[in-house]
């Protein structure tokens, strides 16, 4: 009995001491993450010079890495998969013409942090560049009479676009024994709408 329990303290003694190593040698602050949220999707031009309009609520997900080498200032890299919604349809000139898109990006922030006394609170704002990835898919269908009856053969125009973009947002954490804790808002330019999203997110630092 008195092995183990002298085992046990080793133990708990030796894991304690490697954590308190781990994050002393963590001097550049190294950190990963991964969030869930809820997204808007916009399209305000479709491609072709079709016409094509929606505004939709999706769910998205993100993977973060960063690091913290300043308390004041840092760096992350974000995939974020902003959602695709259902195809949105709009009658015009005797044609039903429905779109959808898919926009994921990479990131890569700049994020500053507000000189706060509070040690276990961070509100921070973030700005950098955004390699936004861009599906939009238009579906045609012509010989439509009213809002539903279309005797056409459905045309497919897909327009695939990757273009570097502002991406900014802000946010609030805490933090506990190595994680954190976040609520942010972030947002993306694009042609075809500015895809957005509110999400929470746990973030751990080595």
């Amino acid at each position: 009995m008195r092995i183990s329990r002298t085992l046990l303290a080793c133990g708990v003694l030796f894991a304690c001491e490697a954590s308190t190593a781990a994050f002393a040698d963590n001097l550049a602050g190294f950190y990963i993450g991964g969030g869930v949220g809820y997204s808007t999707i916009r399209s305000d031009e479709a491609p072709y010079g079709l016409p094509g309009y929606f505004n939709d609520s999706q769910v998205a997900w993100k993977a973060i890495a960063g690091v913290r080498p300043l308390p004041f200032i840092g760096a992350e890299y974000e995939y974020i998969d902003f959602g695709q919604p259902d195809t949105h349809g709009t009658y015009f000139d005797s044609a039903f013409y429905g779109l959808d898109s898919h926009p994921r990006a990479n990131v890569l922030f700049a994020v500053g942090y507000l000189p706060l006394p509070l040690p276990n609170l961070d509100i921070f704002g973030k700005a950098g560049v955004a390699r936004l990835e861009t599906n939009v898919t238009n579906t045609v269908v012509q010989n439509c009479t009213g809002s539903s009856a279309c005797e056409g053969t459905a045309t497919i125009y897909r327009h695939d676009e990757t273009n570097d973009k502002l991406a900014y947002g802000v946010g609030i954490q805490s933090k506990f024994w190595g994680l954190s804790f976040r609520a942010e808002y972030e947002r993306i330019s694009s042609t075809y709408g500015d895809p957005d999203a509110l999400t929470v997110s746990a973030t751990w630092t080595f």
